[in-house]
């Protein structure tokens, strides 16, 4: 049985581009290690600690580039940036929102804030930070997603010969991983197969021998006892056993190569319609299409090959390839921040520019140390001779109530006085940290030092926004990186996402908001496709990233601005009212509109209560004229009835009166006849 592998002309061909671009960059870690061990407050090599030790100085070193580099993280990360999706035209606005949803999603579930955050700590102290965009095909439940991480400075390969910032023009990159026999195999479990004419797993036959070394991250030129950081390079080999100390060296070869496409123009369409295909889908579609064939040989359909840039993922380990793919993205996926840019793979970070000033204040305060200890503990200088026993002097020196004997003859003891520091000595210091300050900048007065901000508040707030200035120029060239990382996702997302997906992001007040991308709508009987709703497939869009998104800024000062914008109707509560610190604004607006809506209500309410009020008061007052009427119309009647009964008990008197008169008439008319 054969008892190697062959070495595959692949993995050889990225053998050779890591040794030679990692001899090439020897000279760049030494400094980046050196930085960040500054950082970490191992400022003194052995020699320099020996030295002071052997003169009875303190190795105690005043650090100040910590702070300033943690102060300017702080400044750069106060918020977190987000990614936005612009339409090209306008009928695109709806699905570049579903974009903007999708990014910000990605955003989320790879912990964006805090890869940017480590991204700015590599940007500072070794002057280069990485952005890496991957799809995770474990995620959920093996229908992957894309993400994006942060990866060590010192495990990317770069050709010496690049110029271009983002390393575009570079024959390609390599990232290196240092694993373990048991996470290889958790990671490639393929590994484990046995290959045919073998009697092990693949994993045996790996050539061990190409791995060079066991540690992309250098080692320390510093004397690392001052701090007592544990850094990769110090616990590699911490664990006991051989298994531990078994290593593979898994590499990933990124380039870049001509890819064919096919844009086809269907000409039976009107009006005719152009998409664009890759080279096996197109072939794929002839077979599954005969008819599409038919149309190509009568003219109907049009097609045109062109070559397009594509990244291939070319990942080795020894002289085995693990795969090969080509991402769907014409910008590699491993992303630098350069810091200080000198046109080369090598930038410089703002801690190698305040390493001499660093240097200097610490010897400084070495100085002024050594001189407060000699102030404290004066030397005795005696004549040779005046005294018998010197370690009895020494003891009896000790006690402050001791009479101490010595020959006069020889001459008297006495004192050397220190000389005085120079007060313009004691104010090196302060220069020192100021000329850190500078190159960083970064003030005392942005750290809440309130001697060195000025007496009124509109003064301090203009010095601070004037002092940004320097840290806003910074973050434009984080904001070049971001900007790419997000173009790059959008290329991988725009592929992988091809199925139909629900996805939900969380707002600021724990609210969700739902989006579904490719979601087909089928005709209920027949089963046909009719549309699909939010293809990503579809469209382009620019992918930018939010300017000045991350500085910090005075809330009180923006607070009183958008109230006085707000008191004169320039803007409405909601605008207003998103410049608070308010946490539920949503729920407060919506509060604010329920009262409204209430408080509308209620007026008309008011209003048909008066109205009805109103129509009672009418309908009262009708009500009492009409029983008033009523009454008086009673009352009439009445009357009338005592009138006419009045005159018919008249009418009958009259006639009782007539009657009697009558008789009383012919009664006399009787007697008159009677008397004549």
């Amino acid at each position: 049985m054969a008892n190697r592998i062959n070495t595959d002309a692949r993995a050889k061909a990225v053998q050779d581009l890591y040794k030679k671009w990692s001899d090439a960059r020897q000279d760049w870690d030494v400094h980046a290690r050196e930085d960040i061990d500054f950082y970490l407050g191992n400022h003194w090599t052995k020699e320099e600690t020996d030295s002071l030790s052997s003169v009875n100085q303190s190795d105690v070193v005043a650090d100040r580039l910590y702070s300033a580099i943690e102060q300017f993280k702080a400044i750069i990360t106060s918020k977190p940036p987000s990614f936005r999706a612009y339409p090209r035209e306008d009928s695109d606005s709806q699905l570049a929102s579903v974009w903007n949803g999708l990014l910000e999603y990605i955003w989320d579930i790879s912990d964006g804030n805090e890869v940017f955050k480590q991204v700015v700590h590599d940007y500072a102290t070794t002057g280069l930070g990485y952005f890496y965009a991957y799809t995770d095909p474990e995620a959920d439940y093996g229908r992957g997603e894309v993400k994006f991480t942060w990866v060590d400075p010192f495990r990317v390969y770069v050709s010496p010969h690049s110029r271009h910032r983002y390393f575009d023009d570079a024959e390609g990159m390599i990232l290196s991983t240092i694993l373990s026999k048991a996470q290889l195999l958790n990671q490639y479990p393929q590994l484990m197969d046995v290959p045919d004419g073998m009697d092990k797993p693949m994993i045996e036959y790996i050539d061990k021998g190409l791995n060079w070394n066991d540690e992309d991250y250098p080692s320390s030129t510093q004397d690392t006892s001052v701090s007592n950081a544990f850094t990769p390079d110090s616990i590699k080999d911490s664990e006991w056993g051989t298994a531990a100390k078994e290593k593979f060296r898994v590499m990933c070869m990124y380039e870049k190569v001509k890819v064919p496409y096919f844009r086809l123009i269907d000409k039976r369409q009107n009006p005719p319609q152009e998409m664009v295909v890759e080279y096996d889908k197109f072939e794929k579609m002839l077979i599954d299409n005969p008819e599409l064939e038919g149309a190509v040989e009568l003219g109907q359909v049009e097609y045109v090959e062109v070559q397009q840039t594509r990244v291939r993922e070319t990942c080795v380990v020894g002289q085995i390839v693990l795969y090969q793919r080509i991402l769907h993205t014409d910008m590699y996926p491993i992303v630098p921040t350069p810091n200080i840019w000198t046109n080369t793979p090598y930038p410089m970070s703002d801690v190698r520019k305040g390493k001499a000033m660093q240097r200097f204040l610490n010897k400084m305060h070495s100085l002024l140390t050594a001189h407060a200890q000699s102030s404290a503990g004066l030397k005795l200088l005696i004549p040779q001779g005046s005294v018998q026993d010197i370690e009895q002097l020494e003891r009896d020196w000790a006690n402050p109530n001791a009479t101490i004997e010595y020959d006069a003859s020889f001459g008297e003891p006495h004192f050397p006085s220190p000389q005085p520091i120079s007060q313009s000595i004691l104010h090196l210091p302060q220069q020192a940290e100021r000329y850190i300050d500078l190159n960083m900048g970064i003030y005392e007065m942005q750290q809440g030092n309130a001697q060195e901000a000025p007496r009124t508040a509109s003064a301090t707030m203009q010095l601070e926004d004037f002092g940004q200035r320097r840290s806003k120029s910074k973050l434009r060239d984080i904001e070049g990186s971001l900007k790419r990382i997000g173009k790059v996702i959008y290329n991988l997302a725009k592929k992988h996402y091809d199925y139909k997906k629900t996805f939900a992001i969380v707002n600021a007040n724990n609210n969700l908001t739902d989006y579904t991308i490719n979601k087909g709508l089928y005709d209920d009987k027949t089963g046909a496709l009719q549309e699909m709703q939010n293809n990503i497939q579809i469209g382009d869009y620019d992918v930018r990233i939010v300017g000045n998104s991350t500085m910090p800024s005075n809330k009180w000062a923006e607070w009183q601005i958008y109230m006085e914008a707000f008191q004169m109707g320039l803007i409405d509560r909601q605008e207003a009212l998103a410049k608070t610190e308010v946490f539920d604004k949503e729920g407060v607006l919506q509060r604010m509109d329920t009262i409204e809506q209430l408080q509308q209500q209620l007026q008309s309410q008011e209003k048909t209560i008066k109205d009805l009020s109103g129509d009672l008061q009418t309908a009262r007052r009708e009500a009492v004229s009409a029983r008033q009427r009523t009454e008086v119309e009673k009352y009439k009647a009445d009357l009338d009835n005592i009138k006419t009964q009045n005159k018919a008990d008249a009418r009958v008197a009259v006639s009782k009166l007539e009657s009697a008169l009558n008789a009383e008439k012919a009664k006399g008319q009787t007697q008159n006849k009677e008397k004549s």
